[in-house]
């Protein structure tokens, strides 16, 4: 099969009309969405809102039931696409770090690049090295998940994704399963992505992430999007009654 042809003007992801049902449940209703290139969007909004299911379906882990969801210009929801070619240059960390508990930390950061980019044994290790240097954990190369902190563990995780070259990154609550002391270190890794221009969609509980970090937010309530713009304005200045009702109860 070709390689995947991106279309390098096109928003990094554009959402068109999306719905999906679980069965008789209708979780997301139209949405219309879109993330430049370079750009950290962060997502927002209760339980139950949508938007870890919005995540999911952009790199097709949940299927759409209808509309279109396109990554660089190509078309995620074509049923012919080579989603295991797509999904090699989207990043994606889950709040469960799902590492392989049998594999050292460097072996858990080789695999795929080995069996789904076909590097060497060589090559891989050198990257894989790279990005465990850029999130401070390179000391632990040798290390099993289990003699690891959640959080030490989560870093691993992005280090991981991180290690096949994505050219975007998807973070579904990644700091939801830490303790609050280990928080900071994974938002910390977070945020040198976004400084070094990494596209990035957060679906997040950390407003002060979202405000600091990035460049557009978005709350989600019932299935829609409620409201988004800038996050300092959204923080500070909700439009619709939902947000205000909303962030009175986490800010």
């Amino acid at each position: 099969m070709p390689d995947i042809q991106v279309d390098t003007n096109a928003p990094a992801i554009d959402v068109q009309e999306l719905h999906k049902y679980f069965g008789d449940n209708q979780v997301l209703t139209g949405i219309d969405f879109e993330v430049d290139r370079g750009q950290v969007v962060c997502v927002i909004g209760p339980s139950g809102s949508g938007k870890s299911t919005l995540l999911r379906c952009v790199n097709r882990l949940e299927e759409p039931t209808s509309g279109k969801i396109f990554v660089e210009g190509v078309e995620v929801t074509d049923p012919d696409v080579d989603l295991d070619q797509l999904r090699s240059r989207i990043g994606m960390v889950f709040q469960q770090f799902n590492l392989f508990p049998h594999l050292t930390v460097l072996d858990n950061l080789t695999i795929a690049q080995t069996k789904v980019k076909k590097r060497g044994k060589d090559e891989a290790r050198e990257i894989a090295r790279a990005t465990l240097e850029k999130v401070g954990l390179a000391h632990r190369e040798d290390a099993y998940p289990a003699h690891l902190s959640g959080g030490q563990q989560q870093r691993i995780a992005i280090a991981r994704a991180l290690s096949m070259s994505p050219d975007l990154m998807l973070f579904d609550e990644p700091t939801s399963a830490l303790d609050p002391e280990l928080v900071g270190d994974v938002l910390d890794v977070m945020k040198d992505l976004a400084a070094e221009g990494m596209t990035m969609m957060v679906v997040t509980h950390e407003m002060g992430f979202a405000r600091e970090v990035g460049h557009k937010l978005v709350f989600m309530d019932g299935g829609v999007i409620v409201e988004e713009g800038d996050p300092k304005e959204v923080l500070g200045n909700p439009q619709q009654e939902r947000t205000q009702s909303f962030l009175s109860k986490v800010l």
